[in-house]
């Protein structure tokens, strides 16, 4: 499989922090984590490599979060709230980009996405990266008004 670079636009609810991401195999790398912090954030990521979000406005409304070991740095919109991206603590050199935040894409556009064990993360479990199994959306019928 060749990896397909591709450069993306996004930003925040709120429309204070926007940014251009460069990802690292286009949304061939969506995701999710079981630890604490992904668990109730929610989101849906793909890679971008260190150096691949540059900021076009809103810096300075970016706030950022660490937990635990202190090595995952999590930023999101001071506004707003919003998780926009985030230097992992698997890959210190890679960024995960929140799918919901780049224009024109939906978490829900994914039929599947890997969940990865986040609770038995691979930097404490010998370099072991466990799936912990696979979040799937399954549309209903748009004539059910359910």
């Amino acid at each position: 499989m060749t990896e397909t670079v591709t450069t993306m636009l996004g930003g925040c609810h709120c429309g204070s922090v926007r940014f251009e991401a460069t990802l690292s195999d286009g949304l061939n790398t969506i995701r999710r984590c079981t630890c604490s912090y992904c668990r109730m954030r929610g989101a849906i990521a793909v890679s971008a490599e260190l150096g691949g979000i540059r900021l076009l406005q809103g810096e300075e409304m970016l706030t950022s979060y660490r937990f635990n070991t202190q090595t995952a740095q999590h930023f999101f919109c001071s506004r707003c709230g919003i998780y926009t991206h985030h230097q992992r603590r698997s890959n210190p050199n890679q960024y995960g980009v929140n799918v919901a935040c780049l224009d024109g894409v939906s978490p829900f556009d994914f039929e599947e996405v890997p969940v990865f064990d986040g609770v038995r993360h691979s930097r404490d479990n010998d370099g072991v990266t466990l799936r912990a199994g696979t979040l799937r959306y399954i549309p209903n019928d748009q004539s059910d008004p359910a």
